[in-house]
């Protein structure tokens, strides 16, 4: 199992409409790829900042091979999605882990 992480830091002037677009919109934009198996979503409950909250989002994929075919065909249009509708307000960076 491979897990894709992608951990937010988020502006608190955007929080509640940021939550509400990834869980209404762009995490079922992603699922519904059909390329992972499981999905969560987490608020961070020691970040190091006040002026923003992070947030974990993590994607379960049955092999590498389809994470590969998820970043070929479809990640960059939805990481596109995120930069355009909250620019620099929302930065993210992903992580990959396997399980072992």
């Amino acid at each position: 199992m491979i897990l894709y992480n992608i951990t937010f830091s988020v502006a608190n002037e955007i929080d509640e409409d940021f939550v509400a677009w990834m869980k209404e919109t762009h995490i079922p934009e992603i699922f519904a790829t059909g390329l992972f198996v499981e999905h969560k979503f987490f608020r961070l409950l020691n970040s190091p900042d006040d002026s923003s909250t992070n947030y974990s989002v993590q994607f379960f994929a049955e092999s590498t091979n389809k994470l590969i075919e998820y970043e070929n065909r479809f990640a960059n249009a939805l990481r596109n999605q995120t930069l355009q509708r909250y620019g620099e307000k929302a930065l993210a960076f992903r992580t990959l882990l396997e399980s072992i």
